[in-house]
């Protein structure tokens, strides 16, 4: 059977539970886990799932395979006209993961390259051990994109500004040790370690109190009890009022088609 029949038959998610911590992994290898919709509710309800067992204190999101973490959303999906996030679950955003919190804290464990809406799950993540092969970067510019999964706003407040401006206008993406200098990731470790490390790092989240853990986690997000933060709405309102307009462009067309041409773009600016 070859990767490309096993992508298509797995499950796009794979949901494991190890002791007081949730296991999340992206699952479509060949596809360098780009997000689809069924990615999306598998994530999604896992979450929800977790959010709802006290038995769960921590929460761990990773990538299949040694080629990426994740590298956004579907492009392909998305050129034949398909969703990537399902009707119903536009609340939860990219995989059902970047807008979906939780009062668990949750540890992005990155195991290769991580761009466009893999950086938007890693922003979107407590904490960060990454390997020394990832990378992360918000490319949507040389597509014709915008960050519609926070990424624009989140790597703002999480970088010194002219850092984030720069990775934001240029498209250019960063390493794994400069993404530790930036203070972006907590800990970088050999592509071999990177899973075993983070859930080491979630176990001693889960060996503490989860009722001061999670209170320490609201309380440094500015995070209600209902999830909501109110120090993003601006962030999500700015993004939603600009996605339209980018995303019927004429270059929002060009910047995919000449991905998958393998072409440099033509920028009509319209």
């Amino acid at each position: 059977m070859t990767s490309e029949t096993t992508d298509t038959v797995a499950p796009p998610a794979l949901i494991e539970r190890r002791g007081n911590i949730m296991l999340i992994t992206l699952n479509r290898p060949a596809a360098r886990n780009a997000v689809n919709a069924e990615m999306c509710v598998l994530v999604g309800d896992a979450l929800e799932e977790s959010e709802r067992d006290p038995e769960i204190r921590a929460v761990v999101l990773t990538g299949a395979g040694d080629k990426a973490f994740c590298a956004g959303a579907d492009l392909k999906a998305i050129m034949r006209g398909e969703s990537v996030i399902p009707v119903g679950r536009e609340h939860w955003g990219l995989a059902g993961y970047v807008s979906h919190a939780i009062s668990k804290p949750t540890i992005a464990a990155v195991n290769g390259p991580a761009l466009g809406g893999g950086t938007e799950l890693v922003l979107a993540s407590d904490l960060v051990v990454a390997a020394d092969t990832a990378t992360f970067g918000l490319p949507e510019v040389t597509r014709g994109l915008i960050a519609g999964a926070g990424g624009a706003f989140r790597l703002a407040a999480k970088l010194p500004q002219t850092v984030a401006m720069e990775l934001l206008l240029t498209g250019e993406a960063i390493t794994a040790d400069r993404a530790l200098e930036l203070h972006l990731v907590n800990r970088v470790v050999s592509a071999d370690k990177v899973l075993d490390t983070a859930l080491e790092l979630a176990e001693r989240i889960a060996a503490n109190a989860p009722l001061a853990v999670q209170a320490h986690k609201r309380i440094a997000l500015g995070q209600a009890e209902d999830g909501a933060r109110p120090d993003e709405q601006k962030g999500w309102e700015m993004t939603s009022a600009a996605l339209p307009a980018i995303a019927y462009s004429q270059d929002a067309k060009e910047g995919p088609l000449a991905f998958a041409e393998k072409r440099l773009p033509v920028w009509q600016g319209k």
